[in-house]
């Protein structure tokens, strides 16, 4: 079995930044619109990483998913488009879920900007996103796959992007993606700035990066694995106590947003049929549901719709979402691997997490 006790260890040492985002040498209405959704002083990763991107600097950024990495390059690209709006930006991601979470960061950041921006993922129409690239968007966001194929159908040129931001490049190398970084990264002209971001270095990840990086700033805010932060335990149980056992934890009040990963599609869809007849506020999340129902899921767990998501490990590479109090897994993961990868959901930004696994 995989499981590990790992039992938190107090509380993790928090950064708090003494500038301000209202400090910040960047355009007035991009300021306001950071200040008026509540965002007051830089987390650790942004204070380390703004003024060398506005600098122009390639970057290398090692970081947890959770620490704010996702402003801290979006806030100086998009001062660099409002200075200039003939820059372009390309960001590559491993999963549909990451584009569309940092596709909304832009809308929230550039509202009134004029800025706009294209997803390239796949599971959404192809012919859709051929429409929005004649537009020459200023952010093109999109997973391998998708962009390959929009390049060989001559929809998409990257000699036109002088900035690109590889983000959680440890992911794209795990989920096999090693060629098609490379064929993106030969597109891309010679001149450019390049923000590379992941969680763990190895490597691979090294060599990738010296064909991809002019004297970078290498920037790291990694203090700990992300499972530090997640107290492990098993809950032996026989087939027919399953799902009574998992009712009787959801009642309890300090299980307030909880991740539960099945084995299957049919499984994870029957758990959730079930849970919601029993008055859960409960939804689900799997390879069979278009892509608009798994953007919609997620939004209703995000925004606390529903308290309750169910999963196949399709989101388990996916979901970025701070305060997942419990993952559970109802069905044993497959490998370690896949393990880590679903336990890393909570536990996230210095907060404590639980992970659950049944065991019969």
């Amino acid at each position: 079995m995989f499981i590990k006790k790992a039992v938190f260890n107090g509380q993790a040492e928090n950064f708090i930044s003494q500038t301000n985002f209202n400090d910040l040498a960047i355009d007035s209405l991009l300021k306001n619109n950071i200040l008026r959704h509540g965002f007051k002083n830089l987390t650790l990763i942004q204070d380390q990483t703004i003024a060398h991107i506005l600098k122009n600097k390639d970057v290398i950024g090692i970081a947890n998913t959770g620490t704010g990495k996702t402003g801290a390059f979006l806030i100086p690209l998009l001062n660099k488009i409002v200075k200039d709006r003939n820059n372009r930006v390309l960001i590559i991601v491993p999963t549909r879920e990451l584009a569309q979470q940092i596709r909304d960061e832009i809308r929230i950041f550039s509202q009134s900007m004029g800025i706009y921006t294209t997803l390239c993922i796949g599971g959404s129409y192809i012919r859709n996103q051929i429409y929005e690239l004649r537009r020459n968007p200023h952010f093109v966001i999109g997973t391998p796959g998708r962009l390959k194929d929009l390049i060989e159908r001559k929809n998409l040129r990257l000699e036109k992007f002088n900035h690109v931001v590889l983000d959680e490049v440890d992911r794209m190398l795990d989920m096999g993606f090693i060629q098609d970084i490379k064929l993106l990264i030969s597109l891309l002209p010679k001149q450019r700035q390049s923000l590379f971001f992941a969680a763990t270095l190895s490597n691979e990840i090294n060599t990738l990066m010296q064909s991809f990086l002019n004297n970078p700033v290498r920037i790291s805010v990694k203090t700990h694995d992300a499972s530090v932060n997640v107290d492990q335990d098993v809950i032996r149980v026989s087939g027919f106590q399953k799902m009574a056992t998992l009712e009787n934890l959801l009642k309890n009040e300090d299980f307030k947003k909880v991740l539960i990963f099945g084995r299957t599609k049919h499984g994870v869809e029957r758990l959730c049929n079930n849970l919601y007849q029993k008055g859960f506020k409960v939804t689900s999340i799997h390879g069979d549901k278009p892509q608009f129902q798994r953007t919609q899921a997620i939004r209703y767990f995000k925004e606390d719709v529903v308290k309750i998501l169910v999963a196949t490990d399709v989101a388990s590479r996916g979901i970025d979402i701070v305060d997942i109090t419990h993952v559970i897994n109802y069905d044993p993961p497959a490998t370690y691997e896949d393990y880590v990868h679903r336990i890393g959901r909570t536990g996230r930004a210095d907060k404590k997490g639980i992970a659950l696994t049944f065991v019969e």
